[in-house]
């Protein structure tokens, strides 16, 4: 993935996955301070030599805001919370929970894995090029990669009822999905998973647990702030397209 640093405002890179899957030229733009004119017009000729740009504003800071909304096209796609939880002293993990490296595809993940918040289905463009299938291609993805562990939760019978994918970066644990069988949505299983991964992450001597998710997708922000994590960011998410390039 080649990443260019401009001024330490912005990194730019290109999305190689985006750009082969939904078969559009790809990058992404985080800004993560107010930019400057040179900042920004550097950054709009970028722009140009790509079709679909991503553009994530940290801490929606309203000057970067008011470039974007009045220099481009881009509209706001999503606005990512972000969340973060310590993990001070040892946890017990709950009994029904197994944690997983590498693990073998299992079907069962894939079809509990319904998740109703996606900026790939609400961006049309993306939509129409198969973002309601990003989610499933992200689990497959992550199936036989030692990088990648599952918490799975099964019930009396031995069926998956819930699973929580997670990685590790920076001395912290990174949630990435999380889901659970509709049929025990109210069963405390999210809570057991996210208990069993915060103490796999203890016992790595990991410091914290990170989460992203979006601010329509209240459940999960109930979820988070139950379990103990608090809001650290606040991004908004913006889609570039260059119409004609389409």
């Amino acid at each position: 993935m080649k990443e260019e640093i401009t001024d330490k405002a912005v990194t730019f890179y290109d999305l190689e996955w985006d750009t082969e899957y939904f078969g559009v030229t790809s990058a992404k733009a985080i800004l993560k301070r107010p930019l400057t004119l040179n900042d920004w017009d550097e950054l709009k000729t970028r722009f140009r030599d790509y079709q679909f740009i991503s553009i994530v504003n940290h801490n929606s800071e309203p000057i970067n805001t008011q470039m974007i909304g009045k220099d481009t096209s881009a509209f706001l796609a999503d606005v990512n919370i972000q969340f973060v939880k310590k993990i001070e002293g040892p946890h017990k993990k709950p009994k029904n929970i197994t944690v997983h490296q590498s693990l073998k595809r299992n079907d069962q993940v894939i079809e509990i894995a319904d998740f109703q918040f996606s900026k790939f289905t609400e961006d049309p463009e993306l939509a129409k090029r198969g973002g309601d299938q990003v989610y499933r291609k992200w689990l497959l993805n992550s199936f036989d990669k030692s990088e990648k562990f599952y918490a799975l939760s099964k019930d009396e019978n031995g069926d998956l009822n819930g699973f929580l994918l997670h990685s590790y970066s920076d001395n912290a644990c990174v949630i990435e999905l999380i889901a659970v069988s509709q049929n025990f949505a109210k069963g405390g299983i999210g809570t057991s998973l996210f208990k069993a991964v915060e103490s796999e992450a203890h016992q790595r001597g990991c410091g914290e647990i990170r989460v992203g998710t979006q601010v329509r997708n209240m459940g999960a922000i109930n979820f988070y702030n139950k379990v103990g994590c608090k809001q650290v960011g606040c991004h908004q998410v913006y889609h570039l397209w260059n119409k004609a390039d389409v």
